[in-house]
């Protein structure tokens, strides 16, 4: 059996190519994906020739990225990590024929999956396999950028992962999908208010039917909402920042927003330099923590509690309770397979705009 991959070919230029399938190993199981969703940050990073895996050596023994030859060349295939695939046959009693299961083995139309390296997440039957694409990967990344905000009010002594933002002011900069996820992990967990932040109007609004409260960052919302927010003399603005948006001047304002010795919890991706973060003003003289929040990492001493199978039902808990909402406003296009190449290479050339696409076989199925 073969499968279709999406392969990245070189700067711009996106195909797919057809490749055998490995054998199933004993305690496998095969899949035919159903949804498989668009990073439309991470990933257009290979189709543009900007991720740093592209130029640079990254060592992961010393953490660095140093010059040499780039690790990662083109063609760039399976990327991708938000896929949702029909159990088709399996060698295992872990998960039967017929199952539906989010994985993360980038854009294909079938996958082998090994017992030994691949995680998996059987989707209950009451959830839409559409908001599947988010359980494996995606949503786990957002609820950690709230388990950073819990650890670091309670240290270990987390319980629940909104306890970072229960009855706390929330700003999230960006209304991508990881801000609009994030921004409902807020809300679900009763934040006292949440403000999404971001230059566009059309992503401002699906905040607004999200439940957030919203400011274009087009004026100044730093001296908005400082001006709203005050918890005593000279101490005013949000308890916590979700930075989601990977451009310099995101990061910059939302160190602006934060109350002294507040705590910016940054799930962005930056790939260019960061002239316009000036430390030396808020950062520097409110005394506030710039905390990078990537899934590779819970924070220290939670690890054992709070792994990524907790995460994945974190996850599914908001789907349940926000789905429609998430169905109805964050997922703004289903493309087919075929189509995924020409798509891809539109939103990387502006000539597209999305906030979550997701690649299907059965476009007619889904309402696109």
């Amino acid at each position: 059996m073969n499968t279709e991959i999406l392969s990245i070919e070189a700067p711009g230029q996106v195909a797919l190519v057809e490749e055998k399938l490995p054998d199933m190993p004993e305690g496998g199981f095969m899949v035919a994906t159903t949804h498989s969703g668009v990073s439309a940050g991470t990933e257009l990073t290979y189709v543009k020739g900007t991720n740093p895996y592209l130029t640079s050596t990254w060592d992961p023994a010393l953490g660095l990225f140093t010059e040499g030859a780039p690790s990662v060349a083109y063609p760039v295939r399976g990327i991708g990590y938000m896929q949702v695939g029909l159990v088709i046959d399996t060698r295992t009693r872990a998960v039967s024929e017929g199952a539906l299961v989010a994985m993360a083995y980038g854009h294909r139309t079938a996958y082998v999956a090994d017992p030994m390296t691949d995680r998996f997440v059987e989707l209950p039957d009451d959830l839409d396999p559409v908001l599947g694409v988010y359980v494996a990967h995606m949503g786990p990344i957002c609820a950690n950028g709230l388990l950073h905000a819990a650890h670091d009010l309670h240290g270990p002594a987390v319980r629940h992962l909104g306890d970072g933002v229960r009855g706390r002011r929330v700003v999230v900069v960006g209304a991508g999908v990881v801000g609009l996820l994030t921004a409902c992990f807020a809300i679900s967990a009763g934040a006292a208010e949440v403000v999404v932040v971001d230059e566009t109007p059309a992503r401002l609004a699906v905040a607004e039917r999200l439940g957030a409260n919203v400011l274009t960052s087009d004026d100044d919302p730093a001296v908005d909402l400082k001006r709203r927010w005050r918890h005593g003399p000279n101490d005013r603005g949000a308890d916590v920042v979700f930075q989601c948006r990977g451009q310099p001047r995101a990061l910059a304002l939302a160190l602006r927003l934060l109350r002294p010795q507040g705590t910016l919890v940054d799930l962005a991706f930056y790939t260019q330099g960061a002239q316009e973060v000036r430390l030396g003003e808020e950062f520097h003289h409110n005394g506030l923590t710039l905390r990078c929040a990537q899934i590779g990492r819970v924070p220290r001493g939670l690890a054992h509690a709070w792994d990524r199978e907790r995460l994945s039902h974190e996850t599914i808990t908001l789907l349940r309770q926000r789905g429609r909402l998430l169905r109805e406003h964050v997922i703004t296009d289903v493309v087919g397979f075929a189509e995924a190449p020409e798509f891809l290479a539109d939103l990387a050339a502006r000539r597209r705009q999305t906030i979550q696409a997701v690649l299907c076989d059965h476009v007619e199925d889904e309402g696109g």
